[in-house]
């Protein structure tokens, strides 16, 4: 073991990582925890990856960095297991990585700009790019803009620089990532939208055969973006929305900035516009002052927008959030209610990879002998299938929640 970077939290989280790794690649042995924060329980699951990590590695050097430890610095370089605790903002510094990492202060620069990723990684078969970077929003629940700042958004000419190096590794795929991407380009000169970003990408890079999107909050989808995503083949044909809820009554207690019936109708367009495209959403459950109609709400939006990539998150109080204040939901209630949305997803999922049988698709095909189809249907692979390759492939069964 030279470097092993254990990622908590989102897609963004994901692409600083392979950042982290390609720099400490040539240093001593390192362990890095990139932490998250986005629940109370997300930073319980840091703390005790920390411990794990120290037990497994005794002997290397373990530095933490994420939302968790940018949040609460002192308590993580107070762990006996921590060697330093690298801020989010730092995170793309090499002195912060080779030299002797402490606890910063947590408050940022909202001028800090966005930093592209040192040099490109190869640990991963498709490139995450992350274009944003913080968040102006204020959702009761989230703690994340102490965590990574304002909105800052990745110019297009370094963005364009990252593309075209990973497209020179034999890239196949790429992901435009943040923290909240449909927000990209306030902060840039003429106030450019995500819609001009991908057709950027598009125009400048011919030969990428995928561009993916990561988590977008549909009332910030332009008009551009979404023509692009009706119809351009090279834009793959899914879409990850933050819903959080189903239920109007919670959004607003959310500050979330669209209703029920936008989502649906967004929805609406998109499949009416593309079809056969796949609906991916963030939902919580059990979200304070929740109650049975409410939640109701919440497992039929599952059908109501065709959800079929659903990350369920049960409610968990973060300390610092309004919603941390607001009236709470017994726990074993959430948990409950958590499963109850989990298996509306599952059901809509089960059906729509039965469809998916006998239908031919072109498959990105992981290291671990899985791939993944443009909708993101999941797949195994045929045994000595080149990683990173793009393969044809027409299902003729599921197993094991893949088709094959």
């Amino acid at each position: 073991m030279t470097v092993e970077v254990v990622t908590l939290g989102c897609r963004l989280n994901l692409a600083e990582s392979e950042a982290i790794r390609a720099v400490l690649a040539d240093g001593p042995p390192t362990v890095v925890v990139n932490s998250c924060a986005v629940t109370a329980e997300a930073v319980r699951q840091s703390r005790r990856t920390v411990r794990r990590l120290r037990r497994e590695h005794p002997d290397a050097r373990l530095l933490v960095t994420g939302c968790a430890a940018t949040i609460e610095p002192g308590a993580f370089a107070a762990m006996s297991e921590v060697d330093g605790v690298v801020p989010n903002d730092a995170k793309s510094d090499p002195a912060a990585w080779r030299g002797e990492p402490t606890a910063l202060p947590a408050a940022l620069d909202p001028a800090t700009p966005v930093s592209a990723p040192l040099r490109p990684s190869t640990h991963h078969t498709r490139a995450f790019v992350p274009v944003q970077n913080g968040c102006d929003h204020a959702c009761t629940f989230c703690i994340i803009p102490q965590g990574r700042g304002a909105s800052r958004s990745l110019p297009v000419a370094d963005v364009l620089r990252q593309v075209e190096r990973h497209l020179a590794l034999g890239v196949n795929e790429v992901v435009l990532t943040g923290v909240d991407v449909t927000s990209w380009g306030a902060d840039l000169l003429g106030a450019p939208r995500l819609g001009d970003l991908v057709a950027g990408i598009l125009a400048a890079c011919p030969t990428l055969p995928r561009l993916r999107l990561s988590s977008l909050d549909g009332i910030e989808i332009d008009d551009l973006l979404f023509e692009l995503i009706s119809g351009e083949a090279r834009v793959m044909p899914h879409v990850h929305l933050s819903l959080q809820s189903g239920s109007d009554m919670i959004l607003k207690r959310m500050k979330r900035r669209h209703s029920r019936a936008q989502a649906i109708a967004l929805v609406e367009r998109l499949q009416s516009a593309r079809p056969g495209i796949a609906i991916g959403a963030d939902l919580i459950a059990g979200f304070p002052t929740e109650d049975a109609g409410m939640h109701a709400d919440n497992v039929s939006i599952v059908a109501a927008c065709n959800i079929v990539h659903g990350h369920v998150f049960p409610y968990s109080p973060r300390p610092g959030t309004p919603a941390a204040r607001m009236p709470q939901v017994a726990p074993p209630l959430v948990r409950e209610r958590a499963a109850q949305v989990r298996a509306a997803v599952a059901a809509n999922r089960e059906r729509w990879l039965a469809s998916r049988v006998g239908v031919a698709a072109q498959v990105l095909a992981e290291r671990d002998g899985t791939g993944h189809a443009p909708d993101f249907a999941p797949y195994r692979l045929p045994e000595g299938t080149l990683p990173g390759s793009l393969v044809t492939l027409k299902p003729t069964r599921i197993a094991e929640g893949m088709l094959a």
